[in-house]
């Protein structure tokens, strides 16, 4: 019996360790070691408590919606860049070519052709070396060219997110490593953004009905309004860490000193936290996206109210005189009183 519980129990610590994995290792970094790169603002990611606010009760309505959508990009361009260099003008040119060619044969299996590279020249100077010219008294030190260094950045654009890691290959195969970035390009915004728009209104609408039943009819209101769009790329939203912790397990076996080893630098993914939006199209994402966003902010203030003027009322009394003339004639004569 004690041998059924035991195996319960450390099934039970097993399995719970298991799924506290699904956390990561972010948790266990020291907050020292956390390096900031790009725009993107590291996220606690301990859960607060969220603290009930004390509600200040105003005579102007405020409806402030917000809606993001995650995008998959419609085509990718990796941006390699490529040093050659050679004893002539002529040859280095050469030489930079077949390695080009040479990735251009290798990832047309993968659907990817001529029309999708792009070279763009960066730079292309000698270099140059001392010679040395001894006379009778004398030494001539001269500049003469010994080979030339060319530059060049090859663009490379694909519409799948597999095809990277072939196009990686292939670039090594030609001694290309230097990534220099991956841009994504997105066909649609305008419908996006459209979307979003649509979204938005239609729960203004809700809003608006809400407070109707309230008792605040925002016809009565005048209206003043803010709104914004934005588009933002996973290059800004890459975070990178490195470990806390340095074990020597071998050190502890052989009791020798540990000797420090230099941490390596992980990196990772974090997009726009959702809990400010009250709108998200296609939430759950797989892989680095581009984030659409729209903000529309409606400040809703009482229509003073019309006074309205009393009429006055102006009494006008006209005075006549009534002269009579010796000969016993009526004369009627208005007075003037300006």
């Amino acid at each position: 019996m004690k041998n059924n519980i035991l195996s319960v129990l450390i099934i039970i610590i097993f399995f719970g360790n298991v799924t506290a994995q699904h956390k990561g290792n972010y948790d266990q970094i020291s907050r020292q070691n956390v390096l900031h790169s790009g725009n993107a603002t590291i996220y606690n990611p301990t859960v607060q408590q969220q603290i009930t606010k004390t509600l200040n009760p105003n005579t102007h309505v405020f409806i402030d919606v917000k809606a993001l959508q995650n995008v998959e990009a419609t085509t990718y361009t990796a941006i390699f860049n490529i040093s050659q260099i050679g004893p002539t003008a002529d040859s280095t040119n050469l030489l930079i070519n077949q390695r080009i060619d040479k990735i251009k044969n290798q990832l047309k299996s993968i659907g990817i052709t001529d029309d999708d590279f792009a070279v763009d020249v960066i730079s292309f100077v000698p270099n140059y070396e001392i010679e040395v010219q001894k006379k009778l008294f004398s030494k001539t030190y001269t500049e003469v060219p010994n080979g030339f260094e060319l530059q060049q950045n090859l663009h490379i654009q694909f519409t799948k997110t597999n095809q990277f890691e072939t196009i990686l290959t292939a670039c090594a195969k030609s001694e290309i490593y230097n990534l220099v970035k991956v841009d994504y390009y997105i066909e649609n915004i305008a419908e996006v953004y459209k979307n979003l728009q649509t979204k938005l209104l239609k729960l203004i609408e809700e809003k608006k009905a809400y407070y109707k039943v309230l008792g605040f009819d925002l016809a009565d209101y005048n209206v003043a309004i803010a709104d914004d769009q934005y588009c933002y790329f996973p290059k800004d939203f890459y975070q990178s860490y490195q470990a806390f912790n340095s074990v020597s397990f071998e050190a502890i076996h052989k009791k020798k000193g540990v000797t420090a080893v230099k941490k390596q630098t992980s990196y990772y993914y974090q997009p726009l936290s959702y809990e400010n939006y009250d709108v998200v199209v296609n939430p759950s994402i797989l892989e680095p996206v581009v984030q659409i966003g729209m903000n529309i902010r409606l400040q809703y203030s009482p229509k003073p109210k019309e006074v309205k003027a009393e009429p006055v009322v102006k009494t006008e009394i006209k005075h006549k005189y009534y002269v009579v003339s010796p000969n016993g004639t009526l004369d009627i004569k208005a007075l003037q009183t300006d």
